[in-house]
């Protein structure tokens, strides 16, 4: 079946399929145009009646625009979503960027009431700011239990190592974005906080029986439930004890028996994106939105082929594959959900006041941590500064602090990043090649968080004997990680007590610039750090 604009099922089909875009106005602007389509094929699918659009990219008064242009596109209600895990500022410049999740986790471990309030004031936040930017549907929480440090892609994202941490604290957050009247979706079902490898990249495999999940990995789901969260996004694992056969997303087993029966789930199901290779390895376009709802899920997001989607789900809808009411239960659903928003707050261009300041600042002052010992010499060295990338990378503008700060005191920044400069040798033992970076002291500035489409590359890196050598050599000036806490409680264990260190879970420019300020002991005046946002 071709896809036909005009046919009445194709179009309830579309809007139930939501596409990426650029939360930039123009072409030209789109970070990740292999995913992220054109104005013109945008507005065309709108017209044809898809739903909604996921957007990233562009900074948050331009996301206002945005929006108010694509419901101008549209004839119906759309959902309108971003992945804010952690703030709009995370994904739109100008809005807060807040700590990561497991900043909290580990506040809720010595202050648990302290922890919860700020989860909660954390969920308000990101809500009234979306609403500002004219979203009105929030991905997250993350409910994943992130009880196996090697993960690649959930790590920081997580509320928590334990179920009831998780539980607590996301359903803080999902309290605090409902007072906004934005949406929330409780994210990956059944659970990606035990796996060792990135969906993004491959299918992951959860090895675990219904017992093992009902104690640990669906704790958290079940939790939100009960607190009326909107929707739940599926994740895009095997788990062969409930169907060796197709992953979560795919499985009727999960989605309907699991999710929707067992666990009495009656809100909109989301698929994970359909265009990450854990699905596009092993199933079409077509088939795999067809699977996807036929197995339970509501929505359709990021299919590899937004046409080919609507065609195949239609098709077998007219065949009898898959019961018309089927697609009625889902468009009621729908509908219902899109009820419950509140109406956009778009008309100020204040996105950010001052309670969100400060929530950002007493955020990333809760969770650091800093290792004893005097300060940060000055001296003619070297800020080496490893990144996941030059372009795009957020936390470091041309005036944030780990650049800035430390060049005042004589060290000159060197990036390491996977397209440009790779400071290895083969010794197991002292892995940095020195001769590369120049003489004088090293102050290293990691940034390291566990980030989707690394895989195990980050895991390879020899920090821990870098550290060594560094110390061995007597040119390491100082360490700070701002991320993965996991990599901070290793590195931490190698470090001389005379070495000054510190540890920030947020990668931020307010995360680096409370760092450096008490690294480098009063060295850098209230002019230096009077503006370091770009």
């Amino acid at each position: 079946m071709s896809c036909n604009p005009t046919d009445p099922l194709q179009r309830q089909v579309a809007s139930l399929v939501v596409v990426r875009a650029s939360g930039s106005m123009h072409d030209s602007q789109r970070r990740y145009p292999q995913w992220e389509l054109n104005n013109a094929q945008l507005q065309d699918l709108l017209q044809r009646g898809v739903g909604g659009v996921i957007l990233l990219g562009g900074s948050a008064v331009e996301l206002q625009q945005r929006t108010r242009q694509l419901r101008r596109w549209s004839e119906q209600p759309l959902l309108l979503c971003a992945d804010v895990e952690e703030g709009v500022g995370q994904r739109f410049e100008g809005g807060s960027w807040l700590v990561p999740p497991l900043a909290l986790a580990r506040l809720h471990a010595r202050d648990p009431q302290r922890s919860l309030a700020l989860a909660q004031r954390y969920g308000q936040c990101t809500g009234e700011q979306a609403k500002r930017c004219g979203l009105n549907w929030v991905l997250g929480p993350v409910c994943d239990v992130n009880n196996n440090p090697d993960n690649p892609v959930i790590n920081v994202r997580a509320w928590g190592e334990e179920p009831e941490t998780v539980a607590a604290l996301a359903s803080a957050f999902q309290r605090g974005l409902s007072s906004s009247g934005v949406l929330g979706c409780a994210k990956h079902f059944p659970g990606h906080g035990d796996t060792t490898s990135d969906s993004h990249l491959d299918l992951p495999v959860l090895p675990h029986n219904r017992a093992r999940l009902d104690q640990l990995e669906l704790r958290p789901f079940k939790a939100l439930i009960e607190a009326g969260v909107d929707s739940v996004m599926t994740a895009h694992l095997l788990l062969p004890q409930l169907d060796p056969q197709r992953p979560a997303t795919l499985s009727r087993k999960v989605l309907t028996d699991l999710l929707r029966r067992d666990l009495e789930f009656n809100g909109l199901v989301v698929t994970d994106a359909l265009v990450m290779e854990a699905i596009t390895r092993h199933t079409g376009a077509a088939e795999a939105a067809v699977l996807a709802f036929e197995a339970g899920a509501d929505l359709i997001l990021m299919p590899a082929d937004a046409a080919a989607a609507i065609s195949g789900i239609s098709q077998a809808l007219s065949e009898g594959r898959i019961p018309l009411q089927r697609l009625q239960t889902a468009l009621q659903r729908r509908r219902e959900t899109l009820e419950r928003c509140a109406t956009a707050d778009d008309s100020s261009p204040n996105i950010v006041d001052q309670a969100h300041q400060a929530l950002e600042q007493e955020l990333v002052q809760a969770s650091l941590q800093l290792h004893p010992s005097s300060g940060i010499p000055a001296a003619k060295g070297i800020n080496l500064i490893r990144i996941d990338s030059v372009w795009p990378c957020p936390a470091l503008g041309g005036k944030a602090p780990a650049l800035h700060h430390p060049q005042i005191l004589g060290y000159q920044p060197v990036l390491i990043h996977p397209q440009g400069l790779s400071p290895w040798r083969l010794d197991p033992e002292a892995p940095l090649a020195l001769e590369l970076l120049g003489d004088g002291p090293v102050l290293l500035q990691l940034f390291l968080r566990g980030n989707p489409f690394r895989g195990e590359r980050d895991r390879r890196e020899p920090w821990r004997a870098a550290v060594r050598q560094l110390q061995d050599q007597h040119r390491l000036a100082g360490l700070v990680i701002y991320g993965s806490p996991y990599v901070w409680d290793q590195l931490k264990s190698e470090l001389d007590p005379a070495i000054p260190a510190a540890y920030s879970p947020g990668q931020m420019p307010e995360a680096q610039q409370q760092v450096l300020q008490a690294l480098l002991q009063g060295k850098i005046t209230s002019n230096d750090t009077a503006d370091f946002t770009d």
